[in-house]
């Protein structure tokens, strides 16, 4: 299912072949500013320039007898390097390989991440205005409130899509950092303005500190970022299904012709995007914890981080752009009902109206204790026995004795209640 909504670019970036590129990126810097500095010969940094290579195959026949990656990375290198190869990963720990490496990774992926995004907030501008003023019920508790439109749902979703672009754009610059700091950090076997002038090469910052490692507050953050989006995932999700209830109706995921919902039952339309995002939310929160218990790590580092890495890593990005390629199909088709919003709003007999009906009780001198027991003791007769509020507080003595006729006809007026969403889109949208 996965393969069909996500672009294989996402899932290039975590091929083998792309992340032992990276390797190959970071070492060729290293040297590329060393020979710079006059601490490799000319000759053998055109050999290095010339002769680096990899064979994915290659090195994975090396690791099963070094049962280490980056030495059977660097040993095939050197075969196709030659005696140049002494000078590859000199003053070198293999986490400055890695991590600076990874940086360049998930540079690549969340810049996919934010194209997704960029495309997920066109359809959910476009529609937000398509719905701008289609009326209908508010709802709080799950139960009828007061109206609202359609299309501030569809702003409210925009808005807080707007900041998680923000907030992922802040991450990928918290985690675009190298360190080429050497064992521990100290950088005893490598000049520090090294590290600063490779960094610039393959455009990063600098670590201001480090261990063996980058510190992984950073991955943590990270990671807890792409768990947000996918929140606000599936909070849109879940308004959806809500909405495709069969009590309800007032939208509805895409059903193509030919379709089928049920095996058993030939009418089930279900929202099984919908549903699939909910879910898969769920693993997006669980990588982030994976990430912030990676935070921890005895002294200047141990490798219990590493094998979590290598998971949640392209599971949580790969997911990610899954999901949003996902959610921009199912709202970009969806379907809504405005008739049944309208109809819907009338099934209560008026009671959304409450509030207006109190505070002109209230206006007219009551206190609102005073205002608002006559107006719950009309609704609460429109739950038991039906009928409309606005018959009741007529034929209510107390409330005509403060209320006329027309005055309560006024307040039973819609359009009262989306009077500023104007207002609200100039705010969202900086038009309305």
């Amino acid at each position: 299912m996965i393969e069909r909504y996500t672009r294989p670019e996402m899932g290039r970036i975590w091929t083998l072949e792309n992340k032992y590129r990276k390797w190959l990126d970071v070492e060729l810097a290293v040297c590329e500013v060393r020979a710079e500095r006059g601490e490799i010969p000319s000759w053998a940094m055109e050999q290095i320039r010339q002769k680096a290579a990899f064979r994915v195959e290659r090195i994975h026949e090396i690791e099963k007898e070094t049962q280490h990656d980056v030495i059977a990375f660097l040993t095939c290198v050197a075969e196709h390097v030659g005696p140049a190869s002494r000078f590859i990963h000199e003053g070198l720990t293999s986490s400055d390989v890695l991590d600076t490496a990874n940086a360049l990774l998930f540079l690549e992926a969340s810049d996919l991440l934010l194209d997704d995004m960029d495309r997920l907030l066109a359809v959910l501008k476009r529609r937000a205005f398509e719905f701008k003023n289609t009326v209908m019920m508010g709802r709080s508790h799950g139960i009828h409130a007061e109206p609202i439109t359609f299309g501030l749902k569809w702003a409210l979703w925009y808005a807080e899509m707007k900041r998680n672009r923000q907030r992922l754009a802040r991450a990928r610059e918290a985690m675009r950092v190298g360190k080429i700091s050497g064992a521990v950090g100290t950088y005893a076997n490598i000049d520090p303005d090294i590290e600063v002038r490779v960094c610039q090469k393959l455009g990063l910052e600098p670590a201001p500190i480090s261990t063996q490692v980058i510190q992984r507050d950073r991955y943590a953050e990270y990671f807890t970022t792409l768990a947000i989006i996918g929140c606000t995932v599936e909070k849109i999700a879940v308004e959806i299904r809500h909405l495709q209830r069969t009590e309800v109706r007032e939208a509805e995921e895409y059903f193509a012709p030919g379709q089928k919902g049920s095996s058993a039952m030939p009418h089930k339309r279900n929202p099984i995007a919908s549903e699939n995002l909910s879910g898969l939310a769920r693993v997006l929160r669980g990588n982030a914890l994976a990430a912030m218990e990676n935070v921890a790590l005895w002294h200047e580092r141990d490798i219990s981080h590493s094998s979590v890495e290598r998971i949640i890593g392209p599971d949580s990005t790969i997911l990610l752009d899954y999901m949003l390629h996902r959610l921009t199909r199912v709202l970009d088709k969806l379907v809504a009902y405005p008739e049944n919003m309208r109809r819907n709003m009338d099934i209560t007999g008026g009671l959304l109206f409450s509030q207006r009906v109190l505070l002109a009780l209230v206006a007219k001198g009551l206190t609102r204790e005073e205002a608002y027991a006559m107006v719950q003791r009309n609704a609460m007769k429109v739950w038991q026995e039906g009928g409309q509020l606005k018959n009741r507080l007529q034929s209510d003595p107390d409330v005509t004795a403060h209320l006329s006729h027309d005055e309560l006809e006024g307040l039973f007026d819609l359009q009262y209640h989306v009077k500023h969403v104007d207002a609200i889109f100039q705010r969202v949208f900086g038009t309305s």
